[in-house]
């Protein structure tokens, strides 16, 4: 089955294939382009295609919309961008100074009728019109991570971030348009995959608000029968499977984006602020001549074609250092062989059997010749993620991530723990001070009950260890108010348990040291955000979430949930408010269970989506600009 991730590279193609369908009997040579964006297309091309098949699709040059660019005639110029005022103003501007000679215009996002009513009246003050070959609205306004994970926004995200939505001084029109841009992201989600969800939401939230616009704007296009973006809707009306859209709100799970992680993608997105699948870590490259150590900034591309990273971003990070020092084994007696038949192959004497020999090894030395292009890329893929492994090792080390991670598990899964958190958070070994108010945090959202003056002794400490106090005080405020925090019930951590000591890593030699580190193994458990998604797909409970189904004729509510019950086997789960890996490790988690399940009745497919990926660090920032606000 095609996945959302597929589906968008398969529009992107065709887009740059001058919005023709890419057919097989089509000549090899491509047509050549210039390829306009703006930051939005940048964020939605730069995960999915590669500049090597951007050359491919013949795109030659690659331009910011609102850079200056030279007048280059002949070509097709391709644009991709928002249909804003700002970027529609620089496209007039390139008409009059008559930059291209053929304009192919790709809105992400559907142009407005009066903005296209002065885009066609700049073409004719320009005078070009005819330059203006196609103008075509796309539905692209989302950016695919994964095959089963896409956010709404990377640059400008603070946009619609968790603090724009929860600040205090936020306006009903400021609101009303965040809320509008979130509808507008997932229309085109579904648009892409060509379906109608069934949606389910929380009620009093903004995932509500969320879902009531998101069913108006699906109801207004089945009805619009020229312009029906779900034309295959009528042939799914008969099938029994829908995709069942869940919209949550950040405020149900506060914890989880605070936590600290141990899986590879996570603690990559954690420690060294994986964005758009790219991580940059800093390499020491000897001492430089004034005596100081000399580092430079490496980037690392993480896509789905690197299988080491596919097989790996879920496992724990001790697991996954296991990996990279057996994938060096094994591409180290690759080499040795390739060497050793160098070696036999410079014989001296001419005996029949050193002839015999020869032959034999021409053809083995051949076939490692022709291997040779693996070997040097999966060479190169060891390397990197080495790099990436050994940013991520030191901070473990530095920072005792091991430790703090083992400590919200216990909290989490209401274990008593070793010492007394008054004591760890004065050990100025555990963690820096951002560390140490996470996990507080969860031990505070956690615990039922806490008087006022041990929440003020809490205080003390965390100031005392460096700690900004404002997130708390936002924290503490939310805590009265939502109604999850009545529940802190609601994480059943699967708590850890540390096995034997790193057998592989340290037998052989490996580039790992990983002394001080525990090798920490993950119970499974649900997170939050998985226990709603497996309720409302096996249609058990869920009464207080409103029901939606644009197809039906009247809005439904839900009084008029439907009477047989079939599960579901697609869902998508969106977060309002941010979400994190941690989230999406969870329900890959638990998709796998479901399918490993003996006698399982189908398999489950999930999508995770959020408005913005934010890690920890990021979080804590809005929580204490929030917690300011409350001063």
């Amino acid at each position: 089955m095609t996945t959302l991730r597929e589906k968008q590279i398969g529009a992107l193609r065709q887009m740059l294939n001058l919005n023709q369908p890419q057919t097989k009997t089509m000549a090899s040579e491509p047509v050549w382009k210039i390829l306009v964006y703006d930051r939005y297309g940048q964020d939605i091309i730069s995960p999915l295609i590669s500049i090597k098949e951007l050359r491919e699709l013949g795109v030659t040059l690659h331009v910011q919309l609102h850079s200056d660019r030279d007048p280059i005639p002949d070509v097709p110029a391709v644009y991709f961008c928002m249909p804003t005022e700002e970027n529609l103003g620089r496209i007039g501007q390139d008409l009059n100074n008559n930059i291209y000679d053929i304009y192919h215009l790709n809105f992400i996002s559907p142009i407005s009728r009066q903005r296209l009513e002065d885009l066609a009246a700049s073409a004719l003050q320009a005078n070009c019109v005819s330059h203006i070959h196609k103008v075509f609205d796309q539905y692209l306004n989302f950016i695919s991570l994964e095959d089963d994970m896409f956010i709404l926004r990377h640059q400008n995200s603070d946009a619609m971030s968790y603090y724009a939505i929860n600040r205090g001084e936020i306006k009903d029109t400021e609101m009303e348009q965040i809320m509008d841009s979130l509808v507008d992201s997932l229309f085109s989600v579904f648009a892409t995959l060509g379906t109608v969800p069934v949606i389910r939401s929380p009620r009093g939230n903004a995932a509500e608000m969320v879902a009531e616009k998101l069913d108006k704007k699906l109801r207004e296009n089945l009805r619009d029968a020229r312009n029906n973006l779900f034309t295959d809707s009528a042939s799914t009306a008969f099938s029994f499977q829908r995709v069942l859209l869940i919209i949550l709100d950040r405020n149900m799970d506060m914890a989880t984006m605070l936590h600290h992680s141990w899986t590879y993608q996570a603690l990559a997105h954690d420690v060294l602020d994986l964005a758009l699948n790219r991580v940059v870590v800093e390499e020491t490259s000897g001492k430089s001549p004034k005596g100081g150590v000399r580092s430079k900034a490496r980037a690392c591309d993480l896509d789905n074609k690197d299988k080491f990273w596919t097989t790996h971003k879920g496992s724990p990070f001790p697991q996954m250092a296991e990996a990279i020092q057996e994938e060096l084994e094994q591409y180290r007696s690759s080499e040795e062989e390739v060497k050793r038949l160098k070696a036999s192959m410079g014989l001296d004497n001419e005996s029949d059997a050193a002839i015999s020999m020869m032959s034999d090894n021409t053809a083995k030395l051949t076939s490692a010749v022709q291997s040779l292009p693996q070997l040097l890329e999966k060479k190169r893929l060891i390397d990197m993620h080495t790099t990436i492994a050994t940013g991520i090792l030191n901070a473990i080390k530095s920072r005792r991530l091991d430790t703090l991670f083992e400590l919200e598990e216990k909290i989490m899964s209401k274990q008593s723990l070793d010492r007394p958190l008054m004591e760890i958070l004065a050990d100025p070994e555990t963690g820096a001070p951002d560390d140490k108010m996470r996990l507080f945090i969860i031990y505070y959202i956690c615990t039922h009950t806490m008087s006022e003056v041990e929440y003020d002794r809490y205080c003390s400490a965390l100031e005392a260890a460096g700690c900004d106090l404002r997130p708390l005080t936002y924290i503490k405020r939310w805590k009265a108010y939502a109604k999850m925090a009545a529940n802190p019930n609601q994480y059943a951590g699967g708590g850890t348990k540390t096995v034997s000591m790193f057998s592989k890593l340290v037998s052989q030699g490996s580039s790992f040291v990983m002394e001080g580190v525990k090798n920490l193994v993950v119970k499974r458990h649900n997170l939050p955000v998985t226990r709603i998604v497996d309720e409302l797909m096996e249609m058990r409970g869920g009464d207080d979430y409103r029901y939606f189904d644009p197809k039906q004729l009247r809005s439904a509510d839900a009084s008029q949930l439907p009477k047989n019950k079939t599960p579901f086997t697609e869902a998508i789960v969106f977060m309002i408010g941010g979400g994190n890996y941690i989230e999406y490790q969870n329900l890959v988690d638990y998709t796998r269970s479901k399918a490993g399940m003996a006698g399982a009745p189908g398999s489950k497919r999930v999508i995770y989506g959020a408005s913005t990926l934010n890690n920890a660090k990021e979080f804590i920032k809005q929580l204490s600009l929030l917690g300011q606000e409350l001063h």
